[in-house]
C-alpha cells in the first residue's frame, strides 16, 4: 500500500471532487507520497460515508479537518471552487508547518490568489498557485499545469518528479491564472454557444444544416459531436465553471474591461448545470 510510514513526500488535499481524486490516485501510484484528505463533504451528514469511502478507495487517509490535513504536509494541495479559494487558504495557512507549500489549483482571478497568497504569506508556509490548463479526466496527473510564485520552479521539479506536469511560469503570483482565465473566456464561451446553437437549431428542425455550413467554414471540427460532448461537459460541471467564469470577469474587471460577457456565460453554465440536474431527476 502506497499509504505508508515509507513515502517520502506527504500531501494534504482539500477538495476530493475529480480533481482531488485523480490526483491522489496518481500521486499515491508513485509509491512516494503519504496523502491525507479534506472535503467539505465530510461535514454533511448525508454525504459523509459515500466520501469517506471515495478516499479510502484512492488510499488517502480522511482528516476530519482542513486544518488536519494540512498539518503535517510538505505540500497542500487546494482543489476546491473559486468562490472557496480564499477561505481555504485562511483556514489551512495557521495549520502549515514551516516551508511547507500550499498549491493552489482552482480557477480563480489573479487578485483571488494574491489574496490567499496574503492569507498563507501571514504565517509560516509559502503560496505557489497552479493553473491547469486542460479538462483532467483524460490525462489525470499528466494534465498541464502552469505554476507560479517564489518557489514554483522548485515545486514543480519535486511534483514532476512524482509524475506531474507542471511548468513555472512566473516568480510572481497572477500570470499562470490569468492565462488560465483568458483562455477559459474562449473554451466556455465557445460551450455556451454552441449549446445554445444546437439547442435552438434542433427546435426548428435545421441541425444538420447549421452543422454542415459551421463544418465547411471550419472543416477540421465536427460541430455535432462538439455540441454532444460540451453539454454533457457543462451538465456535470455547468456550477464550477460559472464560478470560473465568475473569477475571470473579476480579473477584467480588475483590468479596466467590461465584465458583461464573461457573467453572461456564467449564467448560462449554471444554466446547462440546472438542465442536467433536471435530467438526471427525470
Amino acid at each position: 500500500m502506497a499509504n505508508d510510514t515509507a513515502a517520502t513526500t506527504r500531501i494534504g488535499i482539500i477538495g476530493f471532487g475529480e480533481v482531488g481524486d485523480l490526483f491522489a490516485r496518481g500521486l499515491l501510484a508513485s509509491g512516494r507520497v503519504a496523502i491525507a484528505a479534506y472535503d467539505l463533504k465530510l461535514d454533511d451528514a448525508a454525504q459523509r460515508g459515500a466520501m469517506a469511502e471515495r478516499m479510502r478507495r484512492a488510499d488517502a487517509r480522511v482528516a476530519s479537518t482542513a486544518q488536519e490535513a494540512a498539518a503535517d504536509a510538505d505540500i497542500v494541495l487546494s482543489a476546491v471552487t473559486a468562490c472557496a479559494a480564499v477561505d481555504v487558504a485562511a483556514g489551512c495557512a495557521p495549520a502549515l508547518r514551516p516551508g511547507a507549500v500550499f498549491f493552489d489549483v482552482n480557477s480563480a482571478a489573479p487578485s483571488t490568489k494574491w489574496r490567499a497568497a496574503t492569507c498563507v504569506a501571514a504565517h509560516a508556509g509559502d503560496y505557489v498557485e497552479g493553473a491547469v490548463m486542460a479538462p483532467v479526466k483524460g490525462p489525470g496527473l499528466r494534465v498541464p499545469i502552469l505554476t507560479g510564485g517564489e518557489r514554483a520552479a522548485e515545486l514543480s521539479e519535486r511534483l514532476n518528479g512524482l509524475g506531474m506536469n507542471l511548468t513555472p511560469v512566473s516568480e510572481e503570483i497572477g500570470r499562470a491564472s490569468a492565462t488560465k482565465l483568458c483562455r477559459s473566456i474562449v473554451i466556455k464561451g465557445l460551450e455556451a454557444l454552441l449549446i445554445d446553437c444546437a439547442a435552438a437549431a434542433r427546435r426548428f428542425g435545421v441541425d444538420e444544416d447549421v452543422f454542415a455550413s459551421l463544418a465547411a467554414t471550419f472543416p477540421s471540427i465536427d460541430f455535432a459531436a462538439l455540441a454532444d460532448l460540451m453539454a454533457g461537459r457543462v451538465a456535470q460541471h455547468g456550477l464550477r465553471r460559472a464560478a470560473e467564469m465568475r473569477e475571470a470577469a473579476e480579473m477584467l474587471a480588475d483590468a479596466g474591461f467590461d465584465p458583461a460577457l464573461s457573467l453572461a456565460i456564467a449564467a448560462a453554465q449554471e444554466r446547462g448545470a440546472a438542465r442536467g440536474r433536471d435530467e438526471r431527476r427525470g
